[in-house]
């Protein structure tokens, strides 16, 4: 990972519940994992855990980088780009939990709002 890839510290080494309310994934909530190496992983948090595991199996084999930049001292924002070909960038409101951003690839792109909670 390089070191040229902003990583904020209130984002590093978070867990993260985002709930969406507008967007293609309405009514979903997933939890993101971005770990201190600069990469994040996310699976689907209603999934169903196996039995004998703590947590669902991630969806996402890959790990992608992601950027984190502080804009004021409550917000922040956020940015991936998945296997998909999606890249997700969000701003993170942590005054009111509100996340609002953009989902995109090379042929769609879709305006965003959810809620997020900080849960590790």
């Amino acid at each position: 990972m390089t070191n040229s890839i902003p990583t904020a510290a209130a984002i590093r080494g978070a867990t993260m519940r985002w709930t969406w309310t507008e967007g293609p994934t309405r009514g979903k909530t997933h939890e993101h994992i971005f770990h201190q190496d600069g990469t994040v992983e996310w699976h689907d948090a209603g999934a169903a855990t196996p039995p004998g595991d703590q947590a669902p199996a991630s969806t996402h084999a890959e790990r992608p980088a992601y950027a984190a930049i502080g804009v004021t001292p409550e917000v922040y924002l956020v940015s991936y780009l998945a296997p998909s070909g999606f890249t997700l960038t969000v701003a993170l409101d942590f005054t009111n939990s509100q996340l609002t951003g953009f989902a995109s690839s090379a042929r769609e792109w879709y305006p965003v709002r959810g809620i997020f909670e900080v849960v590790d």
